[in-house]
């Protein structure tokens, strides 16, 4: 079978690459022009996939960046790379209200090794839940110096998380204003990723469909 790579990644499917590029000009020719730059999703479909038995939880670095992500570091000084909140300013977020809030205004967040305790104490319920809380593949530091700072930044400025609570998985590729092969470069990466973390591979994979925020979503079947 032939193997196509895109960004460090191998694709099982040759014909997913062109199935996404056809999918993309037919999203391109229904969608109407919006005031906004829309988002490009992408959704795998699961079947035979027990949620709570296999839950998947991942860092995927893609090829192409989407968008710079606001992130907030919790360390015990401030930084100039990062809004951060330090550990003597964990106190102001005693409301649940507060935490909402904090939660929702950013997309990633850091920490250093020490605080995490605390940080699991004082955030957990508002972080757990939307899946936001540091984690070891990308956002707990030992030494937060400007430099390693700096460098989790990038990286997290080109990756996204996948985490399974239901049997589909629907996640950011690009922006509609990204050329069609960037897109579909995300795309299969994210698909690789995730085929090979599911206990049954190809055969957890109901179809994958992909949509703008506006539209509906073109179906892909896997063959």
């Amino acid at each position: 079978m032939l193997a196509h790579y895109v960004g460090g990644y191998m694709a099982e499917n040759v014909d997913l690459n062109s199935q996404l590029e056809k999918a993309l000009a037919q999203l391109r020719k229904d969608s109407k022009k919006r005031k906004f730059n829309q988002t490009v999703d992408l959704i795998i479909n699961l079947q035979k996939f027990d949620v709570k038995k296999n839950a998947i939880n991942l860092v995927i670095s893609l090829p192409h960046k989407i968008k710079d992500k606001k992130v907030c570091g919790f360390f015990e000084v401030k930084n100039k790379n990062v809004e951060t909140i330090t550990k003597e300013e964990f106190k102001k977020y005693s409301n649940k209200n507060e935490l909402k809030r904090l939660a929702k205004r950013f997309d990633f967040f850091i920490a250093q090794a020490n605080l995490m305790p605390a940080v699991a104490t004082t955030f957990g319920k508002a972080l757990g839940p939307s899946g936001k809380m540091p984690s070891p593949q990308l956002g707990i530091l030992i030494n937060p110096d400007d430099k390693l700072i700096e460098n989790i930044l990038t990286k997290i400025n080109s990756s996204v998380k996948i985490r399974t609570k239901e049997a589909s998985i629907k996640v950011p590729i690009g922006k509609e204003s990204m050329p069609d092969k960037e897109i579909v470069d995300n795309a299969i990466a994210i698909y690789n990723n995730t085929l090979k973390n599911l206990p049954r591979n190809k055969e957890n994979i109901k179809n994958v469909e992909i949509k703008f925020t506006m539209t509906k979503p073109i179906k892909i079947e896997i063959k």
